[in-house]
């Protein structure tokens, strides 16, 4: 299952910035950091996914929900702290789900706020 790869690839190069054990659910991986930092995981496979994280009161998420054409990223896409949809810059569709995830929570720990 991919969400158990994903969760040893986390604990392995996160493991000292973990609240606690990356946890999994039927359909999610849950991540919660030192920093307050909450990571919610859902991935289908390499092409359908869904991240959201919860910093304080804000809730950000990158899906890939074929929702916005008319974006340069499409299908992913970015919901920003304003609710705003922008591209995904971070995330590719296809690539493989550990390297889309590592640079994600590289830059959501280093800026909550923005992907």
């Amino acid at each position: 299952m991919l969400h158990l790869e994903l969760k040893d690839e986390i604990a392995a190069r996160y493991g000292d910035e973990l609240a606690a054990a990356p946890g999994v659910a039927q359909d999610a991986l849950t991540v919660a950091f030192l920093n307050g930092l909450t990571v919610e995981l859902r991935y289908l496979n390499a092409d359908e996914y869904s991240v959201q994280w919860l910093w304080r009161e804000t809730l950000l998420r990158i899906d890939t929900a074929p929702l916005h054409p008319d974006l340069a990223t499409f299908p992913n896409h970015f919901h920003d702290a304003g609710g705003v949809v922008r591209p995904d810059i971070l995330t590719v569709p296809g690539r493989e789900p550990w390297e889309n995830v590592r640079i994600l929570l590289d830059a959501i720990l280093e800026n909550p706020l923005s992907a």
